[in-house]
Protein backbone atom coordinates (compact mmCIF):
# COMPACT_ATOMS: atom_id res chain seq x y z
CA UNK A 1 0.00 0.00 0.00
CA UNK A 2 1.23 3.51 -0.51
CA UNK A 3 0.09 5.60 2.69
CA UNK A 4 0.27 9.34 3.29
CA UNK A 5 0.98 10.11 7.35
CA UNK A 6 -0.79 13.62 7.72
CA UNK A 7 0.32 15.00 11.31
CA UNK A 8 1.56 18.53 12.24
CA UNK A 9 3.74 17.04 15.21
CA UNK A 10 6.77 14.67 14.24
CA UNK A 11 10.35 14.27 15.79
CA UNK A 12 12.14 15.93 17.19
CA UNK A 13 8.57 17.86 17.91
CA UNK A 14 5.79 16.87 19.71
CA UNK A 15 4.28 15.44 22.26
CA UNK A 16 3.27 11.22 22.91
CA UNK A 17 1.41 10.89 19.16
CA UNK A 18 4.68 12.43 17.60
CA UNK A 19 7.02 8.83 18.70
CA UNK A 20 4.23 6.84 17.71
CA UNK A 21 3.47 8.77 14.19
CA UNK A 22 7.04 7.97 13.61
CA UNK A 23 6.84 4.06 15.02
CA UNK A 24 4.08 3.33 13.10
CA UNK A 25 5.50 4.60 9.79
CA UNK A 26 8.67 2.80 10.51
CA UNK A 27 7.02 -0.48 11.16
CA UNK A 28 4.78 0.01 8.22
CA UNK A 29 7.56 0.28 6.18
CA UNK A 30 9.06 -3.01 7.36
CA UNK A 31 6.06 -4.39 6.11
CA UNK A 32 7.13 -3.59 2.77
CA UNK A 33 4.11 -0.49 2.52
CA UNK A 34 5.50 2.67 1.13
CA UNK A 35 4.90 5.71 3.79
CA UNK A 36 4.99 9.89 2.90
CA UNK A 37 4.70 11.91 6.15
CA UNK A 38 3.43 15.97 5.46
CA UNK A 39 4.59 17.91 9.10
CA UNK A 40 4.92 21.75 10.46
CA UNK A 41 8.59 22.75 9.41
CA UNK A 42 10.10 24.10 12.76
CA UNK A 43 13.32 26.28 13.33
CA UNK A 44 16.43 24.25 11.92
CA UNK A 45 14.67 20.82 10.99
CA UNK A 46 15.13 20.14 7.32
CA UNK A 47 12.35 20.39 5.35
CA UNK A 48 13.06 17.46 3.37
CA UNK A 49 14.26 14.24 4.83
CA UNK A 50 14.16 10.59 4.25
CA UNK A 51 14.04 8.54 7.62
CA UNK A 52 13.82 4.91 8.25
CA UNK A 53 13.38 4.14 4.78
CA UNK A 54 10.09 6.68 4.97
CA UNK A 55 10.06 10.74 3.51
CA UNK A 56 9.17 13.58 5.83
CA UNK A 57 8.21 16.47 4.04
CA UNK A 58 8.00 19.74 6.46
CA UNK A 59 6.20 22.56 5.37
CA UNK A 60 5.80 26.48 6.10
CA UNK A 61 4.10 26.94 9.30
CA UNK A 62 4.65 28.93 12.94
CA UNK A 63 5.04 27.49 16.03
CA UNK A 64 7.63 28.56 18.75
CA UNK A 65 7.91 25.79 21.12
CA UNK A 66 9.20 22.26 20.47
CA UNK A 67 7.03 21.06 23.23
CA UNK A 68 3.98 22.60 22.92
CA UNK A 69 1.42 23.83 20.03
CA UNK A 70 -0.86 26.91 20.85
CA UNK A 71 -4.08 27.15 18.81
CA UNK A 72 -3.31 29.70 16.65
CA UNK A 73 0.00 27.72 15.85
CA UNK A 74 -2.09 25.00 14.81
CA UNK A 75 -4.02 26.81 12.47
CA UNK A 76 -1.05 27.44 9.82
CA UNK A 77 -0.76 23.81 9.06
CA UNK A 78 -3.95 23.53 6.58
CA UNK A 79 -2.28 26.67 4.51
CA UNK A 80 1.17 25.64 4.65
CA UNK A 81 0.53 22.04 3.71
CA UNK A 82 -1.74 22.23 1.49
CA UNK A 83 -0.29 22.58 -1.77
CA UNK A 84 2.91 20.40 -0.99
CA UNK A 85 0.22 17.70 -0.28
CA UNK A 86 -2.06 17.94 -2.90
CA UNK A 87 1.00 17.78 -5.05
CA UNK A 88 1.87 14.72 -3.42
CA UNK A 89 -1.15 12.94 -3.63
CA UNK A 90 -1.66 13.56 -7.87
CA UNK A 91 1.74 12.65 -7.80
CA UNK A 92 1.76 9.88 -5.85
CA UNK A 93 -2.06 8.14 -5.87
CA UNK A 94 -1.60 7.01 -2.21
CA UNK A 95 -4.27 4.13 -1.19
CA UNK A 96 -5.13 5.74 1.73
CA UNK A 97 -4.50 8.87 3.93
CA UNK A 98 -4.21 8.27 7.32
CA UNK A 99 -5.18 11.89 9.57
CA UNK A 100 -3.20 11.86 13.39
CA UNK A 101 -5.59 14.14 15.24
CA UNK A 102 -8.74 15.61 14.46
CA UNK A 103 -7.36 19.34 14.61
CA UNK A 104 -5.37 20.28 12.69
CA UNK A 105 -5.35 17.51 10.19
CA UNK A 106 -9.00 16.68 9.16
CA UNK A 107 -9.44 19.70 6.84
CA UNK A 108 -6.58 18.90 4.87
CA UNK A 109 -7.56 15.04 4.75
CA UNK A 110 -10.85 15.96 3.68
CA UNK A 111 -9.86 18.38 0.90
CA UNK A 112 -7.02 15.76 -0.44
CA UNK A 113 -10.43 13.14 -0.41
CA UNK A 114 -12.94 15.27 -2.04
CA UNK A 115 -9.84 16.38 -4.66
CA UNK A 116 -8.05 12.75 -5.39
CA UNK A 117 -11.04 10.66 -3.88
CA UNK A 118 -8.51 9.04 -1.89
CA UNK A 119 -10.09 7.77 1.47
CA UNK A 120 -9.08 8.41 4.71
CA UNK A 121 -8.58 7.79 8.19
CA UNK A 122 -8.59 10.01 11.40
CA UNK A 123 -6.56 8.95 14.75
CA UNK A 124 -7.95 11.00 17.67
CA UNK A 125 -5.46 11.65 20.14
CA UNK A 126 -8.08 13.48 22.99
CA UNK A 127 -6.72 16.97 22.65
CA UNK A 128 -8.84 16.99 19.49
CA UNK A 129 -11.64 15.72 20.80
CA UNK A 130 -14.38 18.47 22.69
CA UNK A 131 -14.75 18.06 26.51
CA UNK A 132 -10.90 16.38 26.22
CA UNK A 133 -8.70 18.80 28.15
CA UNK A 134 -11.19 21.83 28.72
CA UNK A 135 -8.69 23.95 30.69
CA UNK A 136 -6.69 24.23 27.71
CA UNK A 137 -9.02 23.92 24.60
CA UNK A 138 -12.23 24.54 25.91
CA UNK A 139 -13.40 27.36 24.03
CA UNK A 140 -11.64 26.50 20.99
CA UNK A 141 -13.39 23.27 21.17
CA UNK A 142 -16.81 24.95 21.06
CA UNK A 143 -15.83 27.13 18.69
CA UNK A 144 -14.88 24.49 15.94
CA UNK A 145 -17.48 21.61 17.01
CA UNK A 146 -19.66 22.65 14.08
CA UNK A 147 -16.51 21.88 11.80
CA UNK A 148 -15.46 18.69 14.14
CA UNK A 149 -18.39 16.72 14.01
CA UNK A 150 -19.05 17.56 10.06
CA UNK A 151 -15.19 16.22 9.17
CA UNK A 152 -15.53 13.30 11.61
CA UNK A 153 -18.92 12.31 10.08
CA UNK A 154 -17.04 12.18 6.29
CA UNK A 155 -13.73 10.42 7.34
CA UNK A 156 -13.96 6.85 6.09
CA UNK A 157 -13.25 5.24 9.60
CA UNK A 158 -11.98 6.90 12.60
CA UNK A 159 -10.07 4.79 15.32
CA UNK A 160 -9.17 5.87 19.32
CA UNK A 161 -6.27 4.30 21.15
CA UNK A 162 -8.80 3.65 23.96
CA UNK A 163 -11.95 2.62 25.01
CA UNK A 164 -12.29 5.40 26.92
CA UNK A 165 -11.56 8.15 24.62
CA UNK A 166 -14.08 6.54 21.87
CA UNK A 167 -16.60 6.62 24.60
CA UNK A 168 -15.98 10.15 24.74
CA UNK A 169 -16.30 11.14 21.04
CA UNK A 170 -19.26 9.06 20.83
CA UNK A 171 -21.03 10.96 23.77
CA UNK A 172 -20.46 14.05 20.86
CA UNK A 173 -21.86 12.31 17.84
CA UNK A 174 -22.92 8.57 18.16
CA UNK A 175 -23.17 7.46 14.48
CA UNK A 176 -19.66 7.29 14.01
CA UNK A 177 -17.92 4.43 13.30
CA UNK A 178 -14.74 4.16 15.52
CA UNK A 179 -11.91 1.28 16.42
CA UNK A 180 -9.90 1.16 19.31
CA UNK A 181 -6.52 0.74 18.08
CA UNK A 182 -3.96 1.15 20.87
CA UNK A 183 -0.81 3.09 20.81
CA UNK A 184 2.64 1.01 20.43
CA UNK A 185 5.65 0.74 21.63
CA UNK A 186 8.95 0.09 20.84
CA UNK A 187 9.76 -2.04 23.75
CA UNK A 188 13.57 -3.22 22.41
CA UNK A 189 14.32 0.71 22.99
CA UNK A 190 14.46 0.22 26.61
CA UNK A 191 16.42 -2.04 28.78
CA UNK A 192 14.30 -3.38 31.98
CA UNK A 193 17.49 -5.56 32.79
CA UNK A 194 19.68 -2.14 33.73
CA UNK A 195 19.91 -2.11 37.59
CA UNK A 196 17.82 0.20 39.13
CA UNK A 197 18.73 3.01 41.96
CA UNK A 198 17.03 4.86 44.38
CA UNK A 199 14.92 7.37 41.49
CA UNK A 200 11.72 8.42 41.15
CA UNK A 201 10.96 9.62 37.66
CA UNK A 202 8.00 11.77 35.88
CA UNK A 203 7.82 12.57 32.37
CA UNK A 204 5.33 14.90 30.36
CA UNK A 205 4.20 18.00 29.08
CA UNK A 206 4.00 20.07 32.40
CA UNK A 207 0.49 21.45 32.72
CA UNK A 208 -1.92 21.76 35.49
CA UNK A 209 -3.92 18.73 34.12
CA UNK A 210 -0.53 16.24 34.36
CA UNK A 211 -0.79 16.51 38.20
CA UNK A 212 3.08 16.76 39.23
CA UNK A 213 2.53 19.20 41.25
CA UNK A 214 0.34 16.73 43.83
CA UNK A 215 3.26 14.37 43.56
CA UNK A 216 5.60 16.94 44.34
CA UNK A 217 3.59 17.60 46.96
CA UNK A 218 3.34 14.46 48.70
CA UNK A 219 6.64 14.02 48.27
CA UNK A 220 7.51 16.92 50.43
CA UNK A 221 5.97 14.63 53.04
CA UNK A 222 9.03 12.26 52.53
CA UNK A 223 12.24 12.35 54.35
CA UNK A 224 14.55 10.74 51.81
CA UNK A 225 17.59 10.56 49.76
CA UNK A 226 16.20 9.17 46.68
CA UNK A 227 16.66 11.16 43.36
CA UNK A 228 13.62 12.86 41.81
CA UNK A 229 13.64 12.76 38.02
CA UNK A 230 11.17 14.94 36.28
CA UNK A 231 11.63 15.15 32.32
CA UNK A 232 9.40 18.08 30.18
CA UNK A 233 8.79 21.17 29.27
CA UNK A 234 5.39 23.59 29.92
CA UNK A 235 3.83 26.70 30.75
CA UNK A 236 3.57 24.95 34.01
CA UNK A 237 6.93 24.61 35.15
CA UNK A 238 7.74 27.84 37.00
CA UNK A 239 5.15 26.43 39.30
CA UNK A 240 6.60 22.83 39.44
CA UNK A 241 9.91 24.07 40.49
CA UNK A 242 8.44 26.12 43.44
CA UNK A 243 7.01 22.92 44.79
CA UNK A 244 10.12 21.05 44.05
CA UNK A 245 11.45 23.91 46.58
CA UNK A 246 9.95 22.60 49.38
CA UNK A 247 10.78 18.78 49.19
CA UNK A 248 13.65 17.27 50.99
CA UNK A 249 14.92 14.76 48.47
CA UNK A 250 16.60 16.05 45.99
CA UNK A 251 14.84 17.58 42.42
CA UNK A 252 16.20 17.82 38.69
CA UNK A 253 14.18 19.52 36.01
CA UNK A 254 15.80 17.85 32.67
CA UNK A 255 13.73 19.69 30.06
CA UNK A 256 12.75 18.56 27.22
CA UNK A 257 14.15 15.63 25.90
CA UNK A 258 14.35 13.68 22.50
CA UNK A 259 13.42 10.25 22.29
CA UNK A 260 16.57 9.92 20.50
CA UNK A 261 18.29 10.77 23.01
CA UNK A 262 20.45 8.44 25.65
CA UNK A 263 19.39 10.35 28.62
CA UNK A 264 15.72 9.54 28.07
CA UNK A 265 16.20 6.37 28.24
CA UNK A 266 18.86 5.91 31.08
CA UNK A 267 16.58 7.84 33.50
CA UNK A 268 13.38 5.26 32.35
CA UNK A 269 16.14 2.34 32.63
CA UNK A 270 17.43 3.55 35.87
CA UNK A 271 14.26 4.78 38.00
CA UNK A 272 12.70 2.24 40.06
CA UNK A 273 9.69 3.95 40.53
CA UNK A 274 7.70 6.02 37.77
CA UNK A 275 4.69 8.78 39.03
CA UNK A 276 1.69 9.85 36.85
CA UNK A 277 -1.28 11.24 38.31
CA UNK A 278 -2.82 12.78 35.71
CA UNK A 279 -6.60 13.71 35.64
CA UNK A 280 -7.16 13.13 31.57
CA UNK A 281 -5.31 11.31 29.12
CA UNK A 282 -6.55 9.29 25.85
CA UNK A 283 -3.94 6.35 26.18
CA UNK A 284 -0.76 7.07 28.20
CA UNK A 285 2.66 6.80 25.77
CA UNK A 286 4.93 7.56 28.89
CA UNK A 287 2.85 4.39 30.77
CA UNK A 288 3.65 1.72 28.49
CA UNK A 289 7.87 3.36 28.18
CA UNK A 290 7.48 2.94 31.91
CA UNK A 291 6.26 -0.56 31.69
CA UNK A 292 8.84 -0.95 29.07
CA UNK A 293 11.76 0.32 31.79
CA UNK A 294 10.47 -2.27 34.18
CA UNK A 295 9.33 0.54 36.37
CA UNK A 296 7.03 0.25 39.46
CA UNK A 297 4.30 2.63 38.43
CA UNK A 298 2.19 5.23 40.58
CA UNK A 299 -0.81 6.09 37.93
CA UNK A 300 -4.20 8.12 38.58
CA UNK A 301 -7.17 5.56 38.01
CA UNK A 302 -8.79 7.29 35.14
CA UNK A 303 -10.30 4.70 32.37
CA UNK A 304 -7.19 4.97 29.99
CA UNK A 305 -4.56 4.28 32.46
CA UNK A 306 -6.37 1.06 33.30
CA UNK A 307 -6.56 -0.09 30.16
CA UNK A 308 -3.21 0.39 29.18
CA UNK A 309 -1.28 -0.72 32.98
CA UNK A 310 -3.96 -3.93 34.06
CA UNK A 311 -3.25 -5.02 37.47
CA UNK A 312 0.88 -4.14 36.86
CA UNK A 313 0.66 -0.85 39.16
CA UNK A 314 -1.04 1.03 41.60
CA UNK A 315 -3.89 3.64 41.47
CA UNK A 316 -4.47 6.73 42.92
CA UNK A 317 -6.89 9.74 42.89
CA UNK A 318 -5.63 12.28 41.01
CA UNK A 319 -4.92 14.83 43.24
CA UNK A 320 -4.73 12.22 45.94
CA UNK A 321 -1.24 13.59 48.00
CA UNK A 322 -2.04 11.00 50.70
CA UNK A 323 -2.14 8.11 48.46
CA UNK A 324 0.79 8.84 46.45
CA UNK A 325 2.82 9.30 49.56
CA UNK A 326 1.62 6.11 50.99
CA UNK A 327 2.13 4.09 47.82
CA UNK A 328 5.67 6.00 47.35
CA UNK A 329 6.62 5.00 50.58
CA UNK A 330 5.61 1.51 50.60
CA UNK A 331 7.93 0.89 47.47
CA UNK A 332 10.63 3.29 48.13
CA UNK A 333 10.78 0.82 51.32
CA UNK A 334 10.60 -2.23 49.95
CA UNK A 335 12.73 -3.20 47.30
CA UNK A 336 11.23 -6.89 46.65
CA UNK A 337 7.59 -5.04 45.92
CA UNK A 338 9.43 -2.74 43.53
CA UNK A 339 10.96 -5.44 41.81
CA UNK A 340 7.74 -7.24 41.47
CA UNK A 341 5.76 -4.22 39.97
CA UNK A 342 8.26 -3.95 37.42
CA UNK A 343 7.94 -7.23 36.56
CA UNK A 344 4.57 -7.49 35.83
CA UNK A 345 4.91 -4.24 33.91
CA UNK A 346 7.34 -5.71 32.12
CA UNK A 347 5.09 -8.33 30.76
CA UNK A 348 2.47 -5.70 29.95
CA UNK A 349 4.20 -3.99 27.84
CA UNK A 350 4.64 -7.17 25.42
CA UNK A 351 0.81 -6.18 25.12
CA UNK A 352 1.87 -3.09 22.63
CA UNK A 353 4.76 -4.22 20.44
CA UNK A 354 4.44 -2.12 17.34
CA UNK A 355 4.63 -5.77 15.50
CA UNK A 356 1.27 -6.34 16.74
CA UNK A 357 -0.41 -2.76 16.52
CA UNK A 358 1.38 -2.43 13.24
CA UNK A 359 -0.68 -5.15 12.19
CA UNK A 360 -3.91 -3.46 13.31
CA UNK A 361 -3.54 -0.70 11.42
CA UNK A 362 -2.73 -2.31 8.06
CA UNK A 363 -6.36 -4.55 8.72
CA UNK A 364 -7.66 -1.22 9.31
CA UNK A 365 -6.29 0.27 5.51
CA UNK A 366 -7.26 -2.79 3.86
CA UNK A 367 -10.53 -2.72 5.01
CA UNK A 368 -11.59 0.53 4.43
CA UNK A 369 -10.02 0.72 1.15
CA UNK A 370 -11.89 -2.46 0.35
CA UNK A 371 -15.05 -0.54 1.44
CA UNK A 372 -14.58 2.01 -0.56
CA UNK A 373 -14.74 0.12 -3.41
CA UNK A 374 -17.95 -1.70 -3.02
Amino acid sequence: MKILMLNHEFPPVGGGASPVTFELCTHLVKLGHTVDVVTMHYKDTPRYERVNDFNVYRTPALRGKPNICQPHELATYLPGAFFKTLKLCRQEKYDIIHCQFAVPGSPLAYLMNKITKTPFVITCHGSDVPKYNPDRFGLLHAIILPAWLFLMKRANLITSPSQSLKDLILSRCDKLSIEVVPNGLETSLFNPLQKKEKRILMCSRLLPRKGFQYALQAMQKIDSDWQVDIIGEGPFRGELEKEAKKVKMPVKFHGWLDRKEPLFFDLFNRSSIFVFPSKAESFGVVICEAMAAGCAIITSDISAHKEVLGDAGLYISPRDRDAIKNYLTTLMQNEQLCSEFGGKAIERAKIFDWKNVTQKYVDVYRNVIESCKK
